[in-house]
């Protein structure tokens, strides 16, 4: 059991989950991770054990076919996977997500056609609101859905930075329709996009053009989404009335805030282990490096860093479960734990020195994955916004 992000009063089925997915990473995420991240290879056989483990469906309720556990316990799970190799905790997010939003405002129909196969991993997920010219400014999303008649939709435009946008055949599309409403943020829809996986077009009008490289990352598809006239039904409206796009991705975007809140404590707290770890073998001046008083203060702020972060997760997913609005406590948990998480990958680097810089040290993949997660469901900016504006809420002067 690791010293640092234990959580307590979980049950006895949590503690099972978490000791076995524990053991998955151990055994069969951990010995392959460098060495399929340095040739950006998709991690398919760990993949297929997700599916057999029941990952895939660990949120979905029983009666859909899933194991019906709470956003805490996904999010515990998210934090042993991505100290494994956060790049696999990546293939659940977005599948998670769009789970999550049909769980919350999907019709009975749409909720009984895919949340069975979505629990098992024959389906699986991706979202998409960024665009070439836009990032957080999603009131200013231009690809757009025409209404032709009472039943379908032509689509056009190009979406950008899918997770999963070559792996997933369901993905949930943020557009814009005409409701005549008088702000922008009302003119949203969420479309729910079937599509072969793969590249190239993977449905009438729909084309995933190849894989975004990136410096870190790797093995998960990042990619862009491309419309030419994609014609879609309209009960594929998520929750089958449009408008509501803005709000159902909102509220996919909390859950998501966790998720990667969880990845960066899982990260860190794998950077903490290999920098104390390191500490203890490497002597300099005839004693370990651990016991320069220097290294020793950089082990106790980067320990310290993990553990509070881990704290944060466990608070915004328990509000989150409890029915709660969480916006406050996950922009908190987001922004303190990838902060946190880039300032310990920095400092466990710090303390290998030059084999740091050596791309069979496992700290060099950490270096290049730690970024990410400043600007993942947000940058940093973003969420000091919306922090601050909760703040403010919630202190307002009488």
């Amino acid at each position: 059991m690791p010293k640092l992000c234990e959580t307590d009063d979980l049950t006895d089925v949590q503690e099972q989950i978490l000791d076995t997915v524990r053991r998955f990473v151990r055994d069969k995420i951990l010995p392959v991770a460098t060495e399929l991240e340095h040739k950006d290879e998709y991690p398919t056989a760990i993949v297929e054990e997700m599916k057999e483990l029941g990952i895939f469906g660990l949120t979905i309720p029983e009666e859909y076919g899933g194991l019906g556990e709470s956003l805490l316990t996904y999010a515990l799970v998210v934090e042993e996977i991505a100290r494994g190799w956060m790049s696999v905790s990546g293939i659940v997010n977005t599948h998670f997500i769009v789970a999550y939003m049909l769980q919350q405002h999907g019709t009975e129909e749409q909720k009984k056609r895919y949340l069975p196969q979505m629990a098992t991993g024959e389906i699986r997920g991706a979202f998409s609101m960024s665009e070439p010219g836009l990032g957080s400014d999603v009131a200013a999303i231009k690809t757009k859905a025409t209404r032709q008649d009472d039943d379908t939709y032509l689509i056009n435009g190009q979406k950008m930075w899918l997770t999963n946008g070559g792996s997933a055949n369901l993905v949930a599309v943020l557009v814009r329709t005409d409701e005549g409403r008088p702000k922008p943020h009302q003119n949203l829809t969420t479309f729910l996009i079937e599509k072969e996986p793969g590249f190239g077009e993977t449905a009438p009008g729909v084309t995933i053009p190849g894989k975004i490289e990136k410096m870190g990352y790797k093995g998960v598809d990042t990619t862009e989404l491309i419309f030419d006239n994609h014609k879609v039904a309209a009960t594929q409206i998520l929750g089958k009335e449009p408008g509501n796009g803005f709000y159902q991705m909102m509220d996919g975007v909390e859950v998501g805030r966790v998720n990667v809140a969880a990845r960066a404590v899982g990260v860190a707290n794998r950077a903490f282990e290999l920098g104390i770890g390191y500490a203890q073998q490497r002597e300099t001046f005839g004693k370990r490096i651990a016991d320069h008083q220097a290294v020793l203060f950089r082990l106790a702020e980067m320990g310290t860093k993990v553990q509070a972060a881990h704290q944060m997760v466990v608070r915004a997913a328990r509000i989150k479960d409890l029915g709660n609005r969480n916006d406050l406590e996950a922009g908190m948990a987001k922004y303190l734990a990838a902060e946190s998480c880039k300032e310990v990958v920095e400092d466990a680097f710090r303390i290998h020195g030059g084999y740091g810089f050596a791309k069979e040290y496992e700290i060099e993949r950490l270096y290049r994955e730690a970024p990410m997660l400043l600007i993942g469901e947000g940058t940093a900016d973003i969420q000091r916004m919306i922090i601050g504006r909760r703040l403010l809420e919630e202190y307002r002067q009488k």
